[in-house]
């Protein structure tokens, strides 16, 4: 049965290494895919455009606009607009926010009061009109501490934990190498037996004495091998192009994608005794992958799905297998150290 198994890998790398196609899509898409996705699927909010409408003209209130130009965080302008025009401003893309300081706002504040500015947000986005209303309330906070005469009776120090520079690249490379994982096997063994069937020689297999088992590993074991093969090369990929850094067992973590593998090749081979074409099989592997990415917490926190898709969220694998991808060794510090 061995040498069956064998003779079985050995047939399906040599038909893989002559399909040209297969090739490209194993080992340059996924490539292209950790590329683009890691630089273009971000949750960073950065460059936000910002109208100013100052009607103070002080110097105090021209720190104020300033103070929101440090980082890369708000692009701060005159938007030419009157005041009453705000909402054209929007409806044309101008802006994204828009910054009112009333005219009184430097002799209040030089008279001990508080001063009030409006601030004003797009909400066609609600992920980034939240990210921006909390920018503005921490820069205000920060300008506040500088300019106002009374103490402050609490000093809260800050800090973040594993990605203090706030980098949302370092959350969703580790998620696109699940995903990458998982749509390279799910689709390479669902057109397995598929491919068979539609060539004609899925009969000479049923004809031959191979054994069921065998057929099966036979089947599985090279997409397996493809698929650790995938992953090494999308971790060195991450670790030496995106300066993310390994925290944690690499052994530990080959084990447990050895047994996020058994899900994936068992949907796959699913799919592919239970299809005809490999049209049909592809679009089959399509749905799963989507429900699985969407229901996986990769891009949204399952904690925000509604109760009945989170109950739904416990038949996917990948939502393990990225919790495992995205985890890190910390050690904790107890009070007054």
């Amino acid at each position: 049965m061995v040498q069956t198994i064998a003779a079985l890998i050995r047939k399906e790398l040599l038909q893989i290494r002559r399909d040209r196609i297969m090739l490209r899509l194993i080992f340059i898409m996924p490539l292209v895919q950790l590329l683009v996705l890691g630089y273009a699927v971000s949750t960073d909010v950065k460059f936000i455009g910002m109208a100013v409408h100052d009607c103070d003209r002080s110097s105090l209130s021209r720190e104020f606009v300033r103070s929101f130009s440090a980082g890369d965080y708000f692009i701060p302008r005159d938007s030419g607009l009157p005041l009453l025009e705000i909402e054209r401003g929007f409806q044309e893309n101008a802006y994204d926010a828009v910054l009112i300081i009333p005219p009184d706002f430097s002799k209040t504040l030089a008279a001990g009061g508080a001063a009030r500015a409006g601030f004003i947000v797009d909400g066609t986005n609600a992920n980034a009109a939240a990210i921006s209303l909390g920018y503005a309330g921490i820069i205000t906070a920060q300008f506040n501490g500088r300019t106002a005469s009374r103490e402050v009776p609490i000093s809260l120090r800050q800090k973040v934990l594993y990605n203090p520079e706030g980098e949302s690249i370092y959350f969703m490379v580790p998620g696109i190498i699940a995903v990458l994982l998982t749509m390279i096997t799910v689709m390479l063994t669902a057109m397995a037996i598929v491919r068979e069937r539609e060539l004609g020689t899925l009969e000479q297999l049923v004809v031959t004495p191979i054994s069921t088992p065998a057929l099966i590993l036979g089947k599985t074991i090279p997409f397996a091998i493809l698929g650790f093969v995938e992953m090494s090369i999308a971790l060195a990929f991450g670790v030496l192009w995106f300066k993310i850094p390994f925290a944690g067992s690499w052994p530990l973590l080959y084990a447990l994608a050895f047994i996020f593998l058994f899900t994936t090749l068992g949907v796959g081979m699913f799919i592919s005794t239970a299809t005809r074409t490999q049209q049909q099989a592809m679009f089959f592997s399509w749905f799963f992958s989507i429900y699985t990415i969407l229901t996986s917490g990769f891009f949204i926190p399952i904690a925000n799905m509604p109760a009945a898709v989170q109950y739904l969220t416990y038949l996917n694998p990948l939502r393990y297998f990225m919790k495992i991808v995205r985890s890190r060794n910390a050690s904790s510090s107890s009070c007054g150290r």
